[in-house]
């Protein structure tokens, strides 16, 4: 088990570049990083990092072990997952997301498995920047969009519906659009969500409209965009799961209801490939289960605002 705990301590300092940063997460002091990791190398006979003043990288025999050593490690946790009675989850699972999602869709649905696997500890890194999945040891990110790389490990969780809002009493002083063409004379909250190619693409009876649309209000978070519509800064695009709350409690109205916009996939990534361990596969199937359950709900409350 010693030499376990050190091959996985390798991945670590590898992947993260740093003794510090990987012996943090060990609970363990830099300088017992670094002697574990010295020993390692002395026992191949080999050496795995390159060590300067600025950075700690693999060397080229370090890569081809960091490459092998993974899916060796990932089929370890799975063996072991695979004799526990009851199949028990342990360990550290790390989530990456949006916000939005973490807050409204994944963390309120995770009691149930949390309470399922009691020695799993479930990690939730939220924000709607892109990360270095790979060095933070993230297991899963969730994506709402296309995939950036279409050869990435991923399964589909579920699609999500677009939609355009406004609070009422900024539609009460400043109108309510008839059309998505009388976008151009409202004030328009800018958001990640609302920033994609297809976030103002309306769609009916064979016409598409592309209004050209001006900010008046931006934030870099999605819940932001929502929190400004709210305050009746102006009109924002958005998925509906950033918002569906606000509709149901009365302080977002959709509209636009008549015209149709983008689904929009939300993505399980793994961006450790097949050496993805056995406990992020599994939440992610649970999450898959709940999320398009719920989903289909709202795709059906859509259709019938639409007749």
């Amino acid at each position: 088990m010693k030499d376990i705990f050190a091959l996985r301590l390798y991945t670590r300092v590898a992947r993260l570049g740093s003794f510090s940063a990987a012996a943090r997460e060990c609970g363990l002091s830099q300088s017992q990083a670094s002697r574990i990791i010295a020993d390692l190398e002395a026992g191949l006979g080999a050496r795995l990092l390159t060590r300067t003043t600025r950075a700690v990288v693999p060397t080229e025999a370090g890569t081809e072990f960091l490459a092998r050593l993974e899916p060796i490690l990932s089929a370890l946790d799975d063996a072991e997952h695979s004799v526990r009675d009851g199949g028990d989850l342990r360990g550290l699972v790390r989530l990456s997301m949006p916000a939005s999602v973490g807050i409204r869709e994944v963390i309120p649905r995770l009691p149930a498995f949390a309470a399922q696997h009691p020695r799993l500890h479930i990690e939730v890194q939220m924000g709607d920047r892109r990360q270095d999945l790979v060095r933070d040891a993230v297991d899963v990110a969730i994506r709402v969009g296309r995939l950036q790389d279409s050869s990435a490990t991923a399964k589909v969780i579920t699609t999500v519906s677009r939609v355009v809002i406004a609070a009422p009493d900024y539609l009460a002083a400043a109108g309510t659009p008839g059309s998505p063409t009388e976008l151009t004379a409202h004030r328009i909250v800018g958001g990640p969500a609302s920033a994609v190619p297809n976030a103002w693409v309306f769609e009916r009876d064979g016409e598409t409209l592309r209004p050209d649309i001006e900010t008046h209000f931006t934030t870099n978070e999605n819940e932001g965009a929502v929190a400004a519509a709210v305050a009746g800064l102006g009109i924002t695009s958005t998925t509906l799961l950033s918002c569906r709350r606000e509709i149901e409690q009365g302080l977002l109205v959709r509209l636009f209801a008549g015209w149709t916009m983008e689904q929009i996939p939300v993505h399980a990534y793994f961006p450790m490939g097949r050496a993805t361990r056995a406990a992020a596969r599994a939440l992610v199937d649970y999450l898959i289960a709940g999320m398009q359950r719920g989903h289909a709900d709202d795709r059906s409350a859509i259709d019938a605002d639409d007749t």
